[in-house]
């Protein structure tokens, strides 16, 4: 169930009601900025939030909608962007405590397509030291924590962008990823959450792995937030020609398809019971449908993921090294110990480690290429406490909760998560349906579809939550 708070309303919903009078940008911004004041002391999504500004801004897009110049059909629906993603003049400090934080000069790729579409921006998004946790757990913000239940985990590094779409500050939100930073929080917060096809949404920081994407309360709306911000931009020297996508909202079932089933992944941590249920449970829905599904076996040695994982320590090390001893007395000790063993690794090791990304890569694409889907859970295990930095507690073991995400950021392949159950105890379930690069837009038809079939059981009632 959906509230009918206007805040809480899709981005569908909004437009309609803007274009017929009923509603109008500035009572919108209203409910987002009153939604925020009452819920922000205690989930903490927000880095960047200027109550004034969201006002002026929403009333730019009231008076265009007025004069019939809106700027598109979105024009005045709320938006916000993880903090790493550029605002021209606003601080970046990366969740880390750091002085002094780097200013952004000009808009990332992302926030100029959003302002190009007259979204209201509500705010930047909060994020941990470094996007390098699977939580909200920051040295400058604090604790982010769900909207679900703020006891439990925002999921990370996304951490605020997932919380400000579940507790429902508007109906987009956009994250980053390098390795599950945007499905993490989408699956532990019952939000669709979309890893898009390496390139597919512009970077102006772009390397290998790195992804923005959509982390929304339905599947439309994360199609609809794509069909904004999936443009190309010069900016981005990595990206690649991409075909038009059609990013229609009509659901298409996956009848007739090739459907690999991975609840395996060879590599970090098992599988949670009530997890493989639920995607156990989803699975069957597909071959319902008329889908083809059969099982498939690990394919990403432990080595791999331990290589990649050891490669991003090293990474950091590069930063946490150049900083003065101040500094590094303020970044957060659990990432200050997790990055340090980056400087045990000689030249030639650092080498062998950055290579496992093209060997994941590799790996996947030939494991998955037979297939036009693939299914998995997002993550072996269920929220965790808000407090703790990861669901594996000792910095020096490796990411053993990323094990079925990892893998399509290296390969480039499309990968969304999706609500799939929630558990007796109220913690929600993602499931991973990837597919081969290039093919978002009908991905995420798929992910509607689903979203239509999955049953009410395993769906979040939002009335509660807004």
């Amino acid at each position: 169930m959906t509230s009918h708070r206007p805040a809480a309303l899709d981005a569908a919903a909004l437009s309609e009601r803007y274009a017929d009078g009923s509603l109008t940008p500035s009572e919108v911004a209203e409910d987002v900025i009153a939604r925020v004041e009452a819920r922000e002391p205690e989930l903490n999504a927000l880095y960047l939030f200027d109550a004034a500004q969201v006002r002026a801004d929403a009333a730019a897009s009231t008076e265009r909608w007025c004069t019939g110049t809106q700027l598109g059909p979105f024009d005045g629906v709320p938006a916000t962007v993880k903090e790493n993603i550029a605002r021209a003049g606003q601080p970046k400090p990366a969740g880390t405590a750091i002085p002094n934080p780097p200013i952004a000069a000009h808009n990332a790729p992302t926030t100029d397509r959003l302002l190009e579409a007259g979204a209201v921006i509500v705010g930047s998004t909060t994020m941990p030291d470094w996007g390098m946790l699977s939580s909200g757990v920051s040295s400058l913000h604090g604790i982010t924590r769900g909207a679900l239940n703020p006891a439990h985990t925002s999921g990370g590094s996304s951490a605020g962008a997932g919380t400000a779409a579940a507790a429902g500050y508007g109906p987009f939100h956009i994250g980053t990823d390098i390795g599950g930073s945007i499905r993490l929080p989408g699956s532990w917060q019952g939000l669709t959450a979309l890893k898009p096809s390496e390139g597919l949404i512009p970077l102006d920081v772009p390397y290998a792995g790195r992804a923005a994407g959509p982390l929304t309360r339905t599947a439309a709306d994360a199609i609809r937030l794509m069909s904004i911000v999936a443009q190309p931009d010069p900016r981005d020297y990595l990206t690649r020609a991409y075909a038009e996508m059609d990013w229609s909202t009509e659901p298409l079932s996956p009848a007739g398809l090739r459907v690999a089933l991975q609840l395996d992944a060879g590599s970090g941590l098992p599988v949670e019971p009530e997890t493989r249920a639920i995607i156990e449970r989803a699975a069957a829905r597909f071959e319902e449908a008329g889908a083809t599904v059969v099982p498939l076996e690990p394919f990403i040695p432990a080595a791999v993921l331990d290589g990649i994982a050891d490669f991003w320590r090293s990474r950091s090390y590069a930063d946490f090294e150049a900083l003065t001893e101040a500094e590094r007395a303020v970044v957060l000790p659990f990432i200050a110990e997790w990055c340090a063993a980056g400087a045990t690794f000689s030249a030639a090791q650092t080498v062998r480690n950055r290579n496992m990304i093209d060997e994941m890569a590799r790996l996947t694409r030939a494991a998955t290429q037979p297939f036009d889907l693939v299914l998995s859970p997002v993550t072996p295990v269920a929220a965790f406490a808000a407090e703790d930095p990861m669901p594996i507690l000792d910095p020096l073991e490796t990411m053993g909760h990323i094990s079925f995400t990892v893998p399509y950021n290296m390969s480039g392949q499309p990968a969304v998560s999706i609500g799939a159950g929630v558990q007796p105890d109220g913690r929600t379930v993602g499931l991973q349906i990837a597919s081969k690069i290039g093919t978002d837009d009908r991905l995420m038809r798929v992910a509607l579809w689903f979203e239509g079939v999955r049953g009410s059981d395993a769906e979040v009632d939002w009335s509660q939550v807004a």
